[in-house]
Parts: structure tokens; C-alpha cells; sequence
């Protein structure tokens, strides 16, 4: 490993609207030896101050059966005897319980620092700053025609879904700014396009915003059995690729195309997107007047 051995033990959060490259990013953060990032735990969003004082054994009970009821939690298999042992020893706080999870969960994996992947976990930025001495985010963006496409892709093409996508683009990156803005030694936002254009220079940055060596199995990704076709296929044995970068221009409908941009160009120009000129045929007009009212309400009810 490169660098020496990094000191910061607090923990990393990976942020972002879905299908931002995430899962990408807990991919290389948990190929450092020293690193394992959980994923879609969404312990912020779905359990955070929900079941009042945790102090309470009733309330932490209740707590941890439903944390236990999500899959994803359940897999992290915590002993729940030291859990609540070590809970009592000091703040029994929800932040101090999501963290004891982690740390028992890493230290089974036979490593010092953790890390939790969850959608949207900026909204929380000033909670987690807060509660954790080192504490870093790690916030990615990508294109939001892109990100469009790859929901679609996923079967995401409800009437109105341009709509929906949009606003949770725009709500994150608004975040992005703001926290980036509230805490700028320890947030940083990293585009998804530079990623994958420039891997090995984009993931040391990361590791030295961390704190952390770099080392090169983050940037082959080995021991990752998901990217071994690509690994294979690459000639200089990196995974990463720029394959998806681009892929609307052929994929999406070009009525949501023109309401993406009509709606988010200027978020997208202050990330260095830039909207394509778009001469719209009569049919496509009329695709887009007619859809755009569904989209704008999607958009106002998701904001």
C-alpha cells in the first residue's frame, strides 16, 4: 500500500441519487485492506430517531427488530448480547448504535474502519458530522440523462418518471453543494464521469481526502468475482470502464430528454454538464406537451 498506513479510523459514507455509481465506489473503497463498506443498510433514512429514546430497553428492542427485519442489516449478523452490553456503557444513541453494528461488522471482516453505502445519506450530513469525530462523505453525481437511462433500464418507465428522476437529481446535488459548502475538509463530491475517464488519479484523490494509502487492488478491484469478465477483458487488468457514459443520446426519449434539460440546466452546467441542442420533429413536440404536466407533478411531489 502506498502512502503508509492511514490513522483516520472515522467512518465513511457513500452518498448519492441511485444509479450515481455508488456501488462502484463501495466496490474499490472495501478492495482496501484497511476498509469494508456496507451496503444499502439504509440505517439513516429508515431508522434514525424513529423509535424514541433508546435509552429505553423497550425502545431499543422494538429498534433492533426491525433493523433485524431488513435483510441487508440481518446479513451484518451482530451480536445483539454485546450490543446492548456495549450500548449501556455509554450514550445510547442512534448514531452510537448504527456505529457499534459497524465496528462489530468490521472487525469480523479484519478491518479497523467502516463504511456504509446508502442512497441520499447527504440529507443527513449534518447529523453524521455531528456524531462522528472523522467522519467523511464521500458524494457522487452523475449526468442525470445518464442516471435516467440506467432507471429505465431497470424498468423504472412509469408515465411521469423523467419527473421523479429530475427532482431527486436535483434534490442531491443541491445537498452536494450545501454540505460541500458546510464541511469542506470532510465532504467531498465526485463526478462519476471523471471516475471511470480517470480511475487511478480520481481514487487517490479519494484515499488522500480519507486520509488512506492507495492501493492498487481499489483500482483492479481483485478479489471483486463481479468484475472479473471486464478485468479479463481489459489490457491493463482495470474494470473500470466509461461503457456507460453517454448512453441516453440513444436510449431515452428525446421528449424527456428536452424536459430533463429544460429543468435542471443550470444544476447541470454547475456540474459540467452541458445540455445537447435538441431540434425536436412535431412528434415529439406533442410527446413532450402531453407529458410534461405528469412529469412536473412527479417532479413537485418528489421534491
Amino acid at each position: 500500500m502506498e502512502g503508509g498506513k492511514g490513522t483516520n479510523t472515522g467512518p465513511i459514507f457513500v452518498g448519492g441519487a441511485g444509479r450515481s455509481g455508488k456501488t462502484l465506489v463501495r466496490w474499490i473503497l472495501t478492495s482496501h485492506p484497511r476498509i469494508v463498506v456496507t451496503r444499502r443498510t439504509e440505517m439513516w433514512p429508515r431508522y434514525y430517531e424513529r423509535f424514541g429514546d433508546l435509552g429505553s430497553p423497550k425502545n431499543l428492542e422494538r429498534c433492533l427488530r426491525a433493523m433485524l427485519g431488513r435483510p441487508q442489516i440481518a446479513a451484518l449478523e451482530p451480536d445483539l448480547e454485546r450490543l446492548r452490553r456495549d450500548l449501556r456503557q455509554g450514550s445510547a444513541t442512534y448514531a452510537r448504535l448504527f456505529s457499534l453494528i459497524n465496528e462489530q461488522y468490521a472487525e469480523r471482516c479484519g478491518k479497523p474502519r467502516w463504511g456504509d453505502q446508502t442512497g441520499l445519506v447527504e440529507r443527513f450530513a449534518d447529523e453524521i458530522m455531528s456524531a462522528y469525530r472523522g467522519a467523511r462523505i464521500v458524494h457522487m453525481v452523475r449526468d442525470p440523462r445518464d442516471r435516467y437511462e440506467a432507471l429505465r433500464r431497470r424498468g423504472r418507465r412509469r408515465p411521469g418518471a423523467a419527473g421523479k428522476s429530475t427532482a431527486d437529481w436535483l434534490t442531491s446535488v443541491s445537498l452536494a453543494q450545501r454540505n460541500l459548502e458546510r464541511y469542506p475538509g470532510s465532504y467531498k463530491v465526485v463526478r462519476y464521469e471523471t471516475l471511470v475517464a480517470r480511475p487511478e488519479g480520481t481514487i487517490r484523490e479519494v484515499c488522500d481526502f480519507l486520509g488512506e494509502g492507495f492501493d492498487r487492488a481499489m483500482l483492479t478491484l481483485s478479489g471483486v468475482s463481479r468484475y472479473d469478465e471486464e478485468r479479463a477483458a481489459s489490457p491493463d487488468g482495470i474494470p473500470i470502464t466509461g461503457a456507460f457514459v453517454g448512453r441516453y443520446r440513444d436510449s431515452i426519449p428525446r421528449s424527456d430528454l428536452a424536459f430533463i434539460q429544460a429543468t435542471a440546466a443550470k444544476q447541470m452546467v454547475a456540474f459540467d454538464y452541458h445540455p445537447d441542442p435538441l431540434l425536436l420533429t412535431s412528434s415529439e413536440r406533442m410527446r413532450y406537451a402531453a407529458s410534461r404536466p405528469l412529469s412536473l407533478a412527479r417532479m413537485r411531489r418528489s421534491a
